[in-house]
């Protein structure tokens, strides 16, 4: 890795620059009247390209000295928000537009993106200041810029951050994953990156799950790069459809960016193929696309959700009336050899007891997330489906066969936010679902469904943050008989005992085609000494508005904090303030951020991290 000076010029004088402790700096003045210390570190990738991020620190964040020292210092005693975000431009034309449109170029919605949005910009990192007592609490600090890639739709990252870790992120659509280091913010670096070579048998990464020895394993939800067959690792071999076809895989990527081995996540047999349909046809069916994944390494598991084939999803899907181009299965994988996951079990989820118009609103339809629970004394595990909004439980992974029920519908939790509610939690857009530490609370973020989506009659579904309390459900362990099977329990909540029951849901009005998708809690609590150490106890989570632009599902580019109580209520922090309007949560449609007149962004997922030095 090697860290290079940028140079930019005032408006009337050209800064002098200045070297300390190994690192080059110089600063510029941006039209946003913030003074920016420019930093970049870069690494060669295998192909010989130079990748780098650009650090863009707010002058103040370093008390108005050069040096790295004192960058470095400024995180010390405080904690950051770290937000994954891509440049809003032209190219978020949706798939239905170009398909419109014999150009690339939609007119109707160039003449609706301002001027700065027009051209690509650099995909960034934003960090964020998330310490409450901080006079700067919701300002952006630093912007790292990612270069020489753009239009990479940053994605997700890992679900926590640890002590040690990298950040593992996602470029949608490079079929790139950035490896971050985040151990002196708000200085970031560059680790390392893997590109579309590097996992030849996968395409389209997803999101990642960070292990013990700060590993990382991440679903590539795509087939291989060409079509055809592709072999693996461990000598298996699949056939493939192409790049972000069928089936996806499961890489296990190292510190450094490196492949540390590519593992096939379809069965060698295949599926049933009137449930898993490609386009185009492969020999052997597959509905391998996995998306969310969650691990418990105590128990040796993977637990990994089929969503959808992704392209047919960015490009409208290619048979529309197909609802099974939305997967309905989850998968488990054997990690005794953690280099060599292995299938363990596939799972389809079963449909429940709503009645759809539209066959891809059914229950089990577009499985996107999972989450697993967290004590030892407990085996068991949630997954969500974003079309068909309802959430599912198996009380172990560890089974051959795991037994899914669904426990819980969406409609409930909307019901209690607009009572006159006619239509069913279908295609509600359900996302980020996460337990906390203690497996007491269950949350999860829902971009909701606009009014007259299905009919003109159709109110619409809130766009949501709701929490559970399954406390009860995951202590009965394998005797639950807790499953949603008839209307009342649709509207109602499950009847049996131990079923899931709504501790809290918050309303984040959206105004856009898109609402709350991604979520993260923030694991860490301040101490007495002004050091951090990592918390059971979660009082608070942060929201991003964005899904991909491309599919038709934007949303208004806000990342909210949400303040949780010991109950589970939740409640909008209005200290979590946007810097040039004062309103609260942190707006990234802006014209200004601290690396220029850039325009607005897209931020997709988030990340609480503290600096190693001030993390016990």
């Amino acid at each position: 890795m090697q860290l290079t000076r940028g140079r930019r010029r005032t408006a009337l004088l050209l800064v002098p620059l200045i070297v300390a402790t190994g690192l080059l700096f110089s600063s510029r003045q941006s039209k946003a009247q913030a003074d920016v210390d420019i930093v970049r570190s870069s690494i060669t990738a295998k192909d010989g390209r130079i990748f780098s991020v650009t650090n863009h620190l707010v002058r103040a964040q370093a008390a108005g000295v050069n040096t790295a020292a004192v960058n470095a210092a400024a995180g010390r005693g405080k904690e950051f928000l770290v937000v994954w975000a891509g440049d809003a431009n032209i190219a978020d034309t949706t798939g239905s537009e170009l398909q419109k449109t014999p150009l690339a170029v939609n007119p109707v919605r160039l003449a609706n993106i301002d001027a700065v949005d027009a051209p690509p910009a650099p995909d960034f990192l934003a960090v964020i200041d998330a310490d409450p007592a901080s006079p700067t609490y919701g300002k952006v600090v630093n912007t790292g810029t990612v270069s020489p890639l753009v239009e990479n739709e940053p994605h997700h990252m890992q679900y926590l951050y640890h002590k040690g870790d990298k950040i593992f992120a996602g470029g949608l659509y490079s079929d790139t994953t950035y490896v971050f280091d985040v151990s002196k913010l708000p200085l970031l670096s560059l680790s390392g990156v893997n590109l579309p070579q590097d996992t030849l048998c996968g395409s389209i990464p997803d999101a990642y799950w960070t292990l013990s020895d700060h590993t990382a394993y991440g679903t590539y939800m795509g087939g291989p790069d060409v079509p055809g067959p592709c072999t693996y690792s461990d000598g298996s071999v699949r056939i493939g459809n192409g790049f972000g076809g069928s089936p996806g895989e499961i890489v296990h990527i190292g510190t450094d960016g490196s492949t540390l081995s590519e593992m096939p996540a379809a069965s060698a047999t295949g599926e049933d193929p009137a449930n898993c349909p490609n386009y185009p046809l492969l020999p052997q069916a597959t509905c391998a696309n996995p998306h969310g994944i969650q691990v418990r390494e105590d128990l040796k598991r993977i637990v990994a959700s089929d969503y959808a084939e992704p392209r047919n999803i960015v490009l409208d899907p290619v048979k529309p009336q197909d609802a099974g181009i939305f997967r309905d299965t989850v998968r488990t994988y054997d990690i005794t050899n953690e280099n060599r996951p292995t299938l363990a079990s596939v799972s389809v989820m079963p449909d429940g007891p709503r009645k759809e118009r539209n066959p891809g609103h059914e229950e089990p339809r577009g499985i996107m997330e999972t989450t697993v629970t967290n004590l030892p004394q407990h085996r068991g595990a949630f997954a969500e489906s974003m079309c068909g909004g309802v959430i599912y439980y198996t009380p172990d992974i560890t089974a051959k066969r795991p037994v899914w029920r669904e426990v819980f519908d969406d409609s409930t939790a909307s019901k209690s936010l607009q009572p006159n509610i006619t239509e069913g939690g279908g295609c509600d857009g359900g996302g980020w679902l996460q337990t906390d530490p203690t497996d007491h609370y269950l949350y999860h973020a829902v971009i909701g469904r606009n009014s007259g989506a299905l009919d003109s009659y159709d109110p619409g579904v809130p766009k949501m943050v709701y929490v559970l309390d399954i406390s009860k459900l995951v202590a009965a362990g394998a005797g639950t008989t807790c499953s949603v099977d008839t209307i009342a329990e649709v509207w109602d909540g499950g009847h049996e005992p131990e079923c899931p029951t709504l501790a809290s849901s918050y309303a984040l009005p959206d105004g856009t085609s898109g609402g709350p998708h991604w979520g993260t809690p923030d694991n860490f609590v301040k101490l007495a000494n002004g050091n951090y150490t990592e918390t059971k106890d979660i009082r608070r989570i942060a929201v991003s508005n964005y899904f991909v632009a491309r599919t038709g599902v934007d949303g208004n580019h806000k990342v909210c904090m949400l303040d949780v109580s010991s109950t589970g209520k939740l409640s909008l922090d209005t200290n979590f303030r946007d810097e040039n309007h004062g309103t609260p949560c942190v707006d990234f449609n802006r014209t200004y951020w601290p690396h220029g007149k850039d325009g607005n962004a897209k931020p997709h997922s988030e990340l609480f991290v503290v600096p190693d030095a001030s993390l016990q």
